[in-house]
């Protein structure tokens, strides 16, 4: 029974400083969701005895049958600290690699993150990605070590080795952390120099120089998890017990005879108590004393689990319960099961729900404390700088970190996904209580039904009828219609954050395409938004929509309760968007706002299928099915292929069997057929060979090459029209290139934006007006952040050029274009003589050139070509076009009608050019490998290296620590995924 009504929820969203927005992360099957049931059963949703086998938060059948988590899902949690109530709401993340989006979406939201650590298997892959993902977004973190009890039961540890494997542990996620606060400041000290540099150098030396390091200067005191701080609790979810250090220092303080905050700085550490001077002194292990924490922490613990779990001593069982304070009922005294003993003992001394959600709401910020780093990185890119908005939209900031709620305030929430729900778990379509007069009403039909039966004794019974039964057969029976013409009884709600206004039913909110620049709206004075418009309805430089708040949510795991209006602060669910809304978007009540930064997702789909109805009848119903799917998965892609395949593109294995049975049972709702997955390939050239396959030089062979005839690798292409002429040639790109596009792609795809934007004009303006009107010779549009990254790419592109050779050395100066995407690993670059473009140098001058007007049809069909290769459709990868040459001859009369628009032409000529230059050229394919580590206990080692050989891997590490093996493998795929922890994707 719940402990807590609704009212009292909705009376908390109110008190923004009361509120705590966090989440749990971890590796997989490191007790997440186990950690969770223990916090929901605080409040009585569900009974303490089910903790961590009910698995309330995993609603799914494949959740429960799998025994992992899927799906982020967020509930709302009353607590009472001090006096003070606080509603906490709990966001449960998955561990799976493949479903990592979800704990991106969840991260977004929230201000503070649970980090729980397996103390047994340590700090794994997925510890340090959550990690890195907590401390990207600016959130506040605290610790929980979990399972202890596995220290004690299956390990067999002592005490005194528990203690040095924890502070082993300890040490490791704070080097985690170390390195990611080192990284941060280093790559932030150029800036810092740049503004030591702008300040005057002294009079007296006028070689004054501060060397003085950024991480000297750098604050990281709340940066790093300590048990005296407060910040770590040491538990066991399964037996629904924690503690931090202050838990036992309040109960030792009165018996020692010392203060309490005295206690709580040397519980941990190495602090021992000497007995004869009863101090607390420092070098327990230098002098081989017992630490405090173990004499009186551990051994307690120990004691405990010995004489319950390990000899079931049922005798001491009531003598240790007396000692503790705590009273057992008769059945759990008499119960055979020990663990059942051990858990009701340990839930009462130390309940778990109580010691973190204590520390949730000590040390995790409210929403009120939003930092003003996390401001700016949420309003503008890692590329972008703040101050290059205009100052409507810096005002904003001054929204958020007030997080106001008054009318006056504007309206800004993030929405992070959107997920589906069965309509009949809507409120709205729940049955409702019955009210007293209803009963009633109810009753004096039911008295009248059995009289008309009684006084039909010869004719058939005929039920008598009132005018409110017609009323409702009718209402019904309208119902069923409505639901038959809907033929859809899936709903999407949006997952969102408010962090600043109120909303209400009813309120009409802009939504912000995540394309959405307010600059570009606030400059254009006769912008204007259709409100009747929705997503499929915009044009491409359309990203705005205006829509209407149908429903508001309070999210209670499985349950949705209505909710009238929320408030800033609060994680809601909005109904009503679906049409207005693909995965993420931003509301607002003014188009200044800027849409959120673009999450960062640790893992990208890599696993596809090709999917066809078994019954071809049925297509409109996969169509369907699959744009649903699209909508409700973040992760997901769904391609149409140029032969009408559909492909669906998914993060793995087990990611890729969770959308097929969601595609069967809950969107298309029909058999499909399925290919065998397979990974992406890229199609890449090569230089032509030297040696053949017996290692002989080609050169020097005898050969008849009087009749052997070179393919001249440079293509000439013309338009169907014969008006433009272009000279194309494909040549491999150096692997140091191809590394350098791949790490800059954020800022290669911003520069590309920003041409395109300079490009984005109508084909009815005359060039001149289109040069003066956009300024486009001018650099002031970019802002000085972007302009220093753009020197630093070209620097560094600069320096690897001029070591490779004369072919490459003026390669910064030729770039005219990457892709595919606009920012992917190959170039186009302009050899021509008479032609100039400005891809890097935003500084040079354009001089009126008729061929300007189709340059954005000629990148187009590179970016087309780039995308699609001609060996297997896959992108290219490492792939240079120099262009030698393009001439454009225009003759006065149109011809249009016969072979379509120039701009078409150029396009699919510059297609064809370059996959037929790409063809000339020695082609390879490349596939996908995978980096994963294996770590397997020494007893299993002769049965892992037969697995290890049957796959195409290269072992690049292998070390032996005492009983544990770690490979470091690289594997190719055939088809199915074998690994589960995927680290870095490379290309072979």
């Amino acid at each position: 029974m719940r402990l807590v009504s609704s009212t009292k929820l909705l009376e908390l969203q109110k008190k923004t400083s009361q509120i705590r927005n966090i989440c749990i992360v971890a590796h997989v099957d490191h007790g997440k969701t186990t950690l969770a049931d223990s916090l929901i059963s605080s409040n009585g949703i569900i009974s303490q005895r089910l903790s961590g086998k009910l698995r309330y938060m995993d609603s799914r059948p494949d959740e429960q049958e799998r025994g992992i988590t899927m799906k982020s899902s967020s509930i709302a949690l009353y607590h009472a600290l001090e006096g003070e109530e606080h509603l906490v709401n709990l966001i449960d993340s998955p561990g799976h690699i493949d479903f990592s989006s979800e704990v991106s979406t969840a991260v977004r939201l929230c201000d503070g993150a649970i980090v729980v650590v397996d103390v047994v298997e340590g700090v794994c892959p997925q510890t340090r990605l959550v990690l890195k993902q907590a401390y990207s977004e600016n959130m506040k973190a605290v610790l929980v070590f979990n399972k202890i009890d596995r220290l004690i039961v299956e390990m067999k540890m002592t005490a005194l080795d528990a203690y040095v494997h924890i502070a082993q542990l300890l040490e490791q996620v704070n080097a985690v952390m170390g390195e990611l606060f080192a990284s941060e400041v280093l790559e932030n000290e150029e800036t810092l120099i740049d503004k030591q540099q702008q300040k005057p150098n002294p009079k007296e030396d006028n070689n004054f120089y501060d060397w003085t390091s950024a991480l000297e200067d750098s604050d990281d005191s709340n940066l790093y998890f300590s048990p005296e701080q407060g910040n770590v609790v040491f538990a066991s979810a399964i037996d629904g017990w924690g503690f931090t250090v202050h838990t036992f220092a309040k109960l030792f303080s009165d018996k020692l005879g010392v203060k309490e905050e005295l206690l709580t700085k040397v519980l941990w550490g190495d602090f021992y108590l000497n007995p004869k001077t009863k101090r607390f002194m420092k070098g327990a292990q230098e002098k081989a004393k017992k630490p405090l924490f173990v004499q009186l922490v551990l051994d307690n613990l120990w004691n405990i689990y010995e004489t319950i779990v390990l000899r079931n001593d049922k005798d001491k069982v009531p003598s240790m319960c007396e000692k503790l304070g705590i009273k057992l009922t008769t059945r759990d005294l008499r119960h055979t099961d020990s663990r059942v003993q051990l858990q009701s003992l340990m839930m009462q001394w130390l309940p778990l729900s109580n010691t973190v959600l204590d520390m949730v709401c000590r040390k995790l910020p409210s929403p009120k404390e939003i930092l003003p780093e996390k401001v700016e990185k949420l309003m503008c890119s890692r590329i972008r700088d703040f101050e290059s908005y205009s100052d409507e939209t810096k005002e904003l900031k001054k929204d958020f970190l007030a997080c106001d709620s008054s009318n006056d305030r504007p309206v800004i929430v993030f929405i992070s996904k959107m997920f589906s729900i069965d309509k009949s778990m809507l409120p709205s379509n729940k049955p409702k209580a019955l009210t007293p007069e209803e009963m009633a009403l109810r009753r004096e039909r039911a008295r009248q039904m059995r009289d008309a039966l009684k006084h039909s004794e010869k004719s058939e019974p005929i039920p008598v009828k009132t005018e409110e039964l017609v009323e409702n057969d009718k209402e019904k029976h309208a119902t069923d219609e409505q639901e038959k013409e809907d033929g859809d009884d899936t709903a999407f709600i949006a997952f969102a954050r408010i962090f600043s206004g109120r909303i209400k039913k009813g309120d009409k909110l802009y939504v912000l395409g995540p394309k959405h620049d307010p600059s570009q709206v606030l400059m254009n004075k006769e912008f204007n938004i259709d409100p009747n418009k929705k997503l499929k309805d915009l044009q491409s430089d359309e990203h705005i929509t205006c829509a209407e708040i149908k429903s508001l949510y309070v999210l209670m795991g499985r349950e949705l309760e209505d909710l009238e209006e929320a408030v800033a602060g609060n994680v809601i669910g909005i109904g009503g968007l679906e049409d207005h809304i693909l995965k993420t978007a931003t509301l607002s009540s003014t188009v200044a706002c800027p849409s959120f930064s673009e999450i960062q997702y640790a893992a990208v789909p890599i696993l596809r299928v090709a999917i066809e109805p078994t019954y071809p009848s049925q297509l409109p119903q996969l169509v369907k099915g699959l744009k649903l799917l699209n909508q409700s998965d973040s992760c997901v892609q769904v391609l149409l292929q140029e032969s009408g395949e559909h492909v669906l593109v998914t993060a793995g294995e087990v990611h890729l069997q969770r959308c097929l049975e969601d595609l069967k049972n809950l969107y298309a709702k029909i058999p499909i057929t399925v290919s065998e997955p397979i990974v992406p390939f890229r199609e890449t050239i090569v230089e032509p060979p030297k040696v053949d396959m017996a290692n002989e030089e080609i050169d020097s062979q005898n050969i008849d090459k009087g009749n052997a005839t070179d393919i001249d690798p440079v293509i000439t292409v013309y338009t169907n029209n014969k008006q433009s002429k272009i000279r194309i040639r494909a040549k491999p790109l150096p692997n140091v290139i191809t590394a350098l596009l791949e790490k800059s792609a954020d800022l290669l795809k911003a520069i590309s934006q920003y041409i395109k934007t300079l490009q984005g004009l109508n084909n009815n303006d005359k060039i001149e007006n289109k040069l003066e009107d956009l300024h486009i010779n001018g650099k002031h549009h970019l802002s000085d952040r972007m302009l220093k990254l753009i020197e630093a790419f070209k620097t560094e592109l600069q320096n690897i050029s001029s070591k490779l050779g004369p072919d490459w050395k003026d390669v910064v100066n030729q770039i005219w274009s990457v892709g595919p995407r606009n920012c992917g690993p190959n170039l186009l670059l302009n050899q021509t003589t008479d032609y100039k473009t400005k891809f890097l140098h935003h500084e040079d001058i354009i001089k009126e050139d008729p061929r300007f007007e189709y340059e954005g049809s000629f990148v187009s069909g590179f970016q087309l070509a780039s995308l699609s290769g001609p060996l297997c459709e896959e992108p290219m990868m490492g792939v240079a076009f120099c262009v030698e040459e393009w001439t454009l001859e225009k003759p006065e009369e149109d011809s249009s009608h016969t072979f379509g628009p120039l701009s078409g032409q150029i396009m699919s000529t510059v297609k064809d050019g370059c996959r037929k230059a790409f063809q000339v050229q020695p082609q390879r394919l490349m596939a996908a490998m995978y980096s994963c580590d294996i770590v397997v206990d020494q007893k299993v080692l002769g049965e892992l290296h037969p697995l290890i050989v049957t796959y195409i891997i290269i072992i690049t590490f292998f070390k032996l620590f005492k009983t544990i093996i770690i490979l470091m493998v690289l594997n190719l795929f055939k088809g199915k995924v074998i690994v589960t922890m995927v680290a870095v994707m490379i290309w072979y």
